[in-house]
């Protein structure tokens, strides 16, 4: 029987491969190496089992961020924050296929991704936005304006077929991932902040 870990990385491998609906529970108790009625009898069921994988491996994932920093200035804490959230996704690839894939359907899947991940995300970057704001060196956007704007572009870290064919050299080094998420964030953050340029003038 594998270990707990292996189990959720094999269940995470296997999500993101897929999909929530192309995996079913003959096909991930085949990859885990395990019984057919595995899933059921340890989880109780695959949607049980789909939020033990992504939990484990969200929390994962935001114990690498960067904590706000209350003396650096906000837009240099944004900076931060953003650059290490797609540094993480760079490295951690099988997640961000999985939330991609999630944010494009209304489900109790998406529920537990907002409830449990993204709603205290965001809540850990909007006070330092706020006070961008109040500074006129941020214009004011709608909350989902604001996501729009800092998520979707984690898909450059995690679509690999598609950033080759534009372009990016194989095999792809820590290095190049790193700077590639450094220069995403720049443009990201730029960009907020231009807002503010753009409210002012």
């Amino acid at each position: 029987m594998p270990g707990e870990e292996s189990i959720l990385q094999r269940g995470l491998e296997a999500f993101a491969e897929l999909g929530y609906d192309r995996a079913s529970a003959r096909e991930l108790a085949r990859r885990l190496g395990v019984s057919h009625n595995f899933i059921n009898d340890r989880y109780g069921s695959k949607a049980a089992f789909w939020r033990a994988v992504v939990g484990w491996a969200l929390e994962a994932q935001l114990a690498r961020l960067p904590q706000m920093d209350p003396s650096l200035d906000d837009a240099e804490c944004l900076q931060r924050f953003i650059t290490g959230f797609y540094r993480s996704a760079a490295h951690t690839p099988l997640i961000g296929r999985i939330l991609v894939d999630e944010f494009s359907g209304d489900s109790e899947r998406l529920d537990y991704l907002y409830e449990r991940f993204i709603a205290p995300t965001m809540q850990l970057i909007v006070p330092g936005i706020e006070r961008l704001v109040a500074s006129g060196r941020m214009a004011s956007i709608p909350m989902d304006v604001l996501f729009f704007a800092v998520i979707p572009p984690i898909s450059g870290m995690v679509e690999g077929a598609l950033a080759r064919r534009l372009g990016r050299p194989e095999p792809v080094s820590s290095e190049r991932l790193t700077a590639t998420a450094e220069s995403l964030a720049a443009i990201v953050v730029n960009g907020l902040l231009a807002t503010g340029a753009a409210h002012r003038g």
